[in-house]
């Protein structure tokens, strides 16, 4: 029997406990990986409290792993044992759907996310399809890279699959866990970047992560001043905003784009739509190519998030400083199983 050691809770929003179980047999395309470290997203939490309704439980959280690949079933392919990879927010995808052969696997018909059906990475180990276990870089630095594995790709995504000109104009709302490597990578992919936050204290940092300007979410004569302005404009908040003035901040044929899970409507006019020809759009994560992308990008550039360590016997205190706000501004698990 080969066992997996890890943390689970047994309740919503219950203390995370060890925990183990088999994992059974190895399937032919999927990868084990011996996980190092491994990147706390807001979604943790969120299933954590089964938020979304779709939580079973125990409950074993994390889908911003890297580590080693300790062994790999007998049609694995892409990766070889000992190698450094990582694994995100999906782990399957069926790979013969429309979707998966246009090369959007993350847009699989039957996608099979980390975290909902499975156990997750705060463990010793966790498993994957192959296709979804994907080498770092010689550049990136292991401890460093979980959380661009799903928090990096969501932001860099909008920039590659968008065809977003390095001239472009651009503005990121909200200067948190995603916002602020969506400001490095804009600033990495040659953009004029503002950064817009709720947060006056946060104006100098947002100014290192790469915002050449600095806008408050809560002043409407700042925002209104800038009209016509951006050509992308990226919400990475769970928040209502002042949509009609960002979307008046939008150049003609601008986008504002979501990224951030916003629990209410967006209030579009249509009228605003129609004269600029501007539009409004979201997107998950990303496919396994941006996420390559992503990563090589990353490692050229050297875009890394900035992160506080706990060890992985202390995540019931990681998970209370990410609940309270307190995260600068993503925290990282070191797996310390005996």
């Amino acid at each position: 029997m080969s066992t997996i050691k890890a943390w689970a809770a047994h309740t919503a929003g219950g203390k995370l406990e060890p925990f183990e179980y088999d994992p059974g047999p190895l399937g032919d395309e999927e990868v084990e990986i011996a996980v190092e470290y491994c990147g706390i997203c807001h979604s943790d939490l969120s299933l954590l409290n089964n938020d979304w309704g779709m939580t079973r439980y125990p409950f074993v959280p994390g889908h911003e792993a890297t580590g080693r690949v300790v062994a790999m079933g007998n049609k694995a392919k892409g990766v070889s044992i000992g190698q450094r990879v990582g694994l995100g927010w999906n782990s399957h995808s069926c790979m013969h759907c429309k979707q998966c052969l246009m090369g959007h696997q993350n847009l699989c018909e039957s996608l099979q996310p980390t975290l909902i059906g499975r156990h997750g990475a705060f463990a010793n180990k966790v498993r994957a399809h192959w296709v979804w276990t994907m080498p770092l870089p010689e550049g990136l630095d292991s401890r460093e890279s979980g959380p661009l594995l799903c928090g990096g790709i969501t932001v860099f995504a909008p920039l590659r699959e968008l065809n977003i000109s390095p001239t472009a104009r651009v503005g990121v709302v909200g200067i948190g866990g995603l916002g602020h490597m969506a400001l490095k990578f804009c600033k990495a992919w040659g953009c004029e970047v503002t950064a817009f936050t709720s947060s006056d204290s946060k104006a100098e940092e947002a100014r290192a992560f790469g915002a050449h300007h600095v806008v408050s979410t809560g002043d409407s004569k700042a925002i209104e001043k800038l009209a016509g302005t951006f050509d992308l404009i990226i919400d990475t908040v769970n928040a209502t905003l002042d949509w009609n003035g960002l979307l008046n901040a939008l150049a003609p044929n601008g986008r504002l784009h979501v990224v951030g899970a916003v629990p209410e409507p967006i209030p579009v006019p249509v009228f605003t739509l129609l004269m600029g020809q501007k539009s409004v759009s979201g997107s998950p994560t990303g496919s396994r190519g941006a996420i390559d992308s992503m990563l090589n990008f990353a490692a050229r550039h050297q875009v890394t998030p900035q992160t506080e360590h706990f060890p992985m016997s202390k995540v019931n205190e990681a998970m209370e400083h990410l609940r309270a706000g307190k995260a600068r501004y993503r925290i990282v698990l070191d797996a310390d199983f005996s």
